[in-house]
């Protein structure tokens, strides 16, 4: 993280200051259309982003920690649940305290404290990580959308304080929390395969089971690179599916805070990129994953840039008052003779 991100948020302690740099290097390393789309904020909010995705990023990467196991069962699993139950015991303390010796932790919590985000936010989310340690699949969408409130929707309500709103927040809120749910369903659909080799599949298993797939259909077409049109019809449900809850997303961004816009449109445009890239590329989820093109992501970044300049440039300037009814009127300028 820059000094100049740092000073211009008034982080000033050492250990404080370190701890940010190393959420913003988790962010820059894992989640690069994030990342991106975060540049395009104010300075002085980026490290707040950073460590709310630093500590988002920290525990999943616990939970998806490569084990001698699948998923819910074994000493890999054990022993993920301890770092896990070590991680959250720890958040507890730091909420509680103000202060830890895990950087992402330091970070989260002077972020919790500055923007005064509601901690039940940061429990239901690591309630949502224990999960992932042993539920592999979800009945029908209403049982993924109760994972994702912790799992996503509370990483859109966390951020809502650090972007700030034209509206009373609660109005926000639902928004909010739905992009983070949109966000996390392209996701889903980009790492059906992934997924799958750790045991889990996010995929509803109703909506599977209506177009004749189960997992078993789903680990012989990863195991032998074969395609098969029932999973591409499932596939392509879920995506109509995701493409829903990017419309009912959508309004909430008007509600934001004009120069935070930018950023959080831009990661709007870029995942939901990700559907397009997966449709274009004949839905092949389960072999590799589907990328947005790097000339389709600098130009949504370009875009989101002027943007960004522009609402910086209208926030600076002072605005405008009309004159009192009845004031008189500056002279006429003279025209040159």
């Amino acid at each position: 993280m820059t000094d100049r991100e740092l000073d211009r948020a008034g982080i000033a302690d050492p250990a404080l200051r370190a701890a940010y740099r190393h959420c913003r290097a988790l962010n820059a390393r894992h989640g690069k259309t994030y990342f991106l789309a975060t540049r395009l904020l104010p300075v002085e909010r980026r490290s707040a982003v950073h460590a709310l995705y630093g500590f988002a990023r920290w525990a999943d990467d616990i939970v998806d920690r490569v084990g001698v196991d699948a998923v819910g069962t074994g000493t890999g699993t054990r022993r993920r649940a301890a770092a896990l139950a070590e991680l959250r015991r720890g958040l507890e303390q730091g909420l509680r305290e103000g202060h830890s010796h895990e950087p992402v932790v330091l970070a989260l919590t002077d972020t919790a404290r500055r923007y005064g985000i509601e901690h039940a936010l940061f429990h239901d989310f690591m309630s949502a990580m224990s999960a992932d340690l042993t539920v592999t699949d979800y009945a029908t969408y209403a049982d993924l959308r109760g994972y994702m409130h912790g799992s996503a929707a509370v990483i859109g309500l966390q951020m809502l304080p650090v972007l700030g709103t034209v509206v009373p927040r609660e109005q926000a809120a639902p928004y909010a929390a739905a992009l983070g749910v949109a966000f996390q369903l392209s996701n889903f659909l980009r790492d059906v395969g992934e997924d799958l080799d750790r045991g889990r599949v996010y995929l509803p298993t109703d909506l599977l089971a209506a177009h004749g797939v189960d997992r078993e259909l789903l680990r012989w077409s990863r195991d032998t690179g074969r395609h098969e049109p029932r999973i591409t019809a499932a596939l392509r449900e879920f995506e109509a599916l995701t493409r829903g809850v990017y419309r009912e997303a959508l309004p909430g961004l008007a509600m934001l805070d004009p120069v935070s816009r930018p950023c959080i449109r831009t990661a709007f445009v870029l995942y939901r990129g990700i559907l397009d890239a997966v449709a274009q590329d004949g839905y092949p989820v389960l072999h590799r994953r589907a990328v947005v093109p790097r000339r389709r992501r600098a130009a949504v970044a370009a875009d989101g840039l002027l943007r960004a300049v522009g609402a910086r440039l209208r926030a600076r300037r002072p605005p405008v008052r009309p004159a009192p009814h009845g004031a008189p009127r500056p002279p006429a300028a003279k025209e040159a003779g």
